[in-house]
């Protein structure tokens, strides 16, 4: 999923605004072949009409990638101390590339679940641009790639504070990555949800499938509930998958 993170992307097109020098070297300019360019990009100045993000990690978990010859950024390999509070990069820099093929994890889930075959940007082999996706979560048919979120089934966040927080920094990417925890949805049901539990949301459309998937990867996981919860969700699943 990608579950909202209060980061909205703004499309700027130079010229069409006025944007100060100061304000232009704080953003992340996200390119119409969908590169992410930092301020020390050699291309970041070049780069005139984009799609603009605070921050590499929402830039990359938006679908973007890193300049080719450019490393992504840097995790640290220090232990999560106690009490650390959520954040994003915890569980990586956006979608990671895991079998090397240039097509990353929100590119994988686009390929396998359009129930058509997809096609590529015309340059770019690594990125889909369309195909035909039924979102699981309300029925709709979506053939656009641009209009469709990778949602993460058991949300970041959620996961954080049920016993993510206490992973190794490569369970948690492996997590942020796993087809079984990934569903492509329209970006307006993953903004509706956010980082919401069972108890908090669910879909208007296939509500079993959804509780039963979301279970499947908390207890894949070893995601633990609080007793209230544990209440909460037994009853959730006896009324919509009995």
């Amino acid at each position: 999923m990608k579950a909202a993170y209060g980061v909205t992307a703004v499309s700027i097109a130079i010229g069409a605004f006025l944007i100060a020098p100061t304000a232009l070297s704080e953003v992340i300019k996200k390119s119409s072949s969908g590169i992410c360019h930092s301020a020390d990009s050699p291309y970041y100045a070049k780069t005139k009409n984009f799609t603009a993000f605070n921050t590499l990690t929402a830039c990359l978990d938006s679908g973007g990638r890193i300049p080719k010859g450019q490393r992504p950024p840097v995790r640290s390999t220090q232990p999560v101390a106690a009490g650390t509070n959520y954040a994003r990069e915890r569980f990586g820099h956006g979608w990671a590339d895991v079998d090397g093929d240039c097509q990353n994890s929100r590119q994988e889930a686009l390929i396998a679940q359009s129930t058509a075959p997809v096609r590529f940007a015309k340059s770019d082999q690594c990125r889909v641009t369309a195909g035909r996706w039924h979102s699981p979560y309300s029925g709709a048919v979506i053939h656009d790639a641009s209009k469709i979120d990778i949602d993460h089934v058991v949300p970041l966040k959620w996961a954080w504070d049920h016993g993510a927080n206490n992973w190794s920094q490569d369970t948690r990417e492996s997590f942020a990555n796993n087809p079984a925890n990934l569903f492509s949805v329209e970006a307006s049901m993953n903004r509706q949800k956010g980082a919401k539990g069972l108890n908090e949301w669910l879909p208007p459309a296939n509500q079993c499938q959804y509780i039963a998937r979301f279970l499947r990867v908390m207890k894949t996981y070893k995601l633990t509930l609080s007793e209230q919860e544990r209440r909460d969700y037994q009853g959730i699943r006896t009324q919509w998958c009995s």
